[in-house]
């Protein structure tokens, strides 16, 4: 058993959403991200269904989540614990959103830089080699979504991540393909902060010089000018941390 637990008010139907699993995966794994459970027991699964007025099938289901994405386990005459932020699944794209959306997730967004300055590089040297007239089309469209939106005219978000899955998958390798939901849940937070930093949206002459590079089947070149761009990212982040 979990012991006495205050869980607060129950939630709304209407917050939780139409898929109340989902909806109640949220909001448990934010309670976990942000440190709720610490100092207190997880609850069983009987105390989150009548805090919240839901099933316990819906409950169970969103535990069985949280436990395939390593935020909980299950453990004999403990019932389930909140595992250490080491256990976590940081590709999960969920835990990803939650870690980010919590206060003070600077140091995670430099961490997460330093991963795609590892990633992306590379993944635009080997669009170079590989692309074909598909993918390559699709890096021009996000190339083009950014240069609207710096005259309102597309999300400024939305243009510079496709623009960034557009080279993954241009890649050709999978591997690097797989990285998409990751890098564009982190980006959602990384290029809002930076943005707010500088002032201004992307570099769009920057990144231009990617798709020159790409174009060009210029590995070398596609690499530098992918690098020139996290870099950029990473010297703002550690000069605000």
């Amino acid at each position: 058993m979990s012991g006495s637990l205050e869980l607060g008010e129950p939630v709304p139907r209407d917050r939780i959403g139409r898929n109340l699993t989902h909806g109640m995966l949220d909001l448990l794994g934010k309670a976990i991200v942000t440190g709720h459970y610490q100092d207190r027991p997880f609850p069983t699964e009987a105390e989150i269904a009548r805090a919240h007025g839901v099933s316990r099938s819906v409950t169970r289901e969103a535990v069985k989540m949280l436990t395939a994405k390593g935020l909980v386990s299950a453990r004999p005459r403990q019932g389930t614990v909140v595992e250490p932020s080491a256990s976590w699944n940081l590709f999960d794209t969920d835990v990803l959103r939650w870690l980010l959306e919590r206060k003070f997730s600077v140091d995670l967004l430099r961490q997460f830089n330093q991963l795609r300055f590892a990633i992306e590089p590379e993944a635009a040297a080997l669009a170079a080699e590989f692309h074909d007239a598909a993918s390559l089309q699709q890096i021009e469209h996000g190339l083009a979504q950014m240069a609207s939106a710096e005259h309102g005219f597309a999300d400024t978000l939305e243009a510079d991540i496709a623009f960034h899955v557009a080279i993954l998958r241009a890649s050709k390798n999978p591997f690097y393909a797989q990285f998409e939901a990751v890098v564009a849940t982190a980006l959602h937070t990384s290029i809002g902060f930076t943005n707010r930093i500088k002032g201004h949206t992307a570099n769009v002459p920057d990144h231009a010089a990617v798709l020159t590079a790409i174009k060009a089947r210029d590995p070398f070149q596609a690499r530098l000018a992918m690098q020139k761009i996290v870099g950029d990212v990473l010297q703002l982040i550690r000069a605000n941390c």
